[in-house]
C-alpha cells in the first residue's frame, strides 16, 4: 500500500512543476569524467541528464524510481535532449538492478525517507559502491521520533515526513552500512511539515 500511494502521489505530480527535492546533491556531488552514477528516486531525470553531460560519453548515468509517471516522463526528457549515456530504471530503493562494486557516486534528493527499510537501501548503496565510491544526498530528518500512528501511514509517508527518522538515526544507519568520512554540507533550522517537525540536511560519505 505504501509503494501504491507513493506511486501515484509521485505520478500525478510528474506532469507539474512542483519542486520535489529537498536538496541540492547534485551540486555537492561533482561527477567526474568516466564515472558510473546513480541518482536514487530521480524524477523527471534532470540530475540524471546533468550527470551524463559531466560524465562524458564514457561514463553513464541511471536513475532509479519506483513511480511509472516519473519514469516516463524522465525518458522523453533523455530523449528530448539526445542524451545516449543515460538510463532511467524502475526498481525499489532496497533491492538496486546493479551488481556489486559499480557505482563511483550515488546521489538523491528525499527520497531514502519514503523507504519502509532505510538501513536495507543504505546497504544496497553500500554495495554497489566501489571502493572510494562516494555518496551525496539530501533528505529530511525529524526533530523528535515519529508516532507510529503517521508513520505506518502509508498517505502520511507519501507526503514526505512520516516515514523521517532523527538525525541520530539516519548517522547510526551510515555506519552500520559501512560508510566513512561523513560530511554534512548543509542543514536547515527545523520546521513544520505535516504533523511533525523535520530539518532537511546534504550530507556525504565515502565506502
Amino acid at each position: 500500500m505504501q509503494t501504491e500511494k507513493i506511486n501515484e502521489r509521485y505520478t500525478q505530480l510528474s506532469e507539474t512543476s512542483c519542486c520535489l527535492s529537498c536538496g541540492g546533491a547534485i551540486n555537492y556531488a561533482k561527477p567526474q569524467l568516466n564515472e558510473i552514477c546513480v541518482d536514487l528516486g530521480s524524477g523527471r531525470g534532470n540530475d540524471v541528464i546533468r550527470m551524463a553531460e559531466e560524465v562524458g560519453v564514457s561514463g553513464h548515468a541511471y536513475g532509479i524510481d519506483i513511480s511509472e509517471g516519473m519514469i516516463a516522463k524522465a525518458k522523453t526528457n533523455i530523449a528530448k535532449f539526445e542524451i545516449e549515456n543515460a538510463t532511467i530504471l524502475q526498481a525499489e530503493l532496497e533491492k538496486l538492478p546493479f551488481e556489486n562494486n559499480f557505482v563511483d557516486l550515488t546521489i538523491s534528493n528525499c527520497t531514502i525517507n519514503h523507504a519502509s527499510n532505510k538501513q536495507a537501501v543504505w546497504n544496497e548503496v553500500n554495495r554497489i559502491l566501489k571502493v572510494g565510491g562516494r555518496f551525496v544526498v539530501s533528505d529530511i530528518y525529524a526533530t523528535t521520533a515519529i508516532a507510529d500512528e503517521y508513520r505506518n501511514d502509508p498517505v502520511a509517508v507519501a507526503e514526505c515526513w512520516a516515514g523521517a527518522v532523527t538525525k541520530d538515526e539516519y548517522l547510526t544507519m551510515l555506519e552500520s552500512a559501512g560508510f566513512n568520512n561523513i560530511i554534512i554540507y548543509e542543514e536547515s533550522a527545523p520546521y513544520e511539515k505535516g504533523s511533525a517537525e523535520v530539518a532537511s540536511f546534504t550530507i556525504s560519505g565515502y565506502k
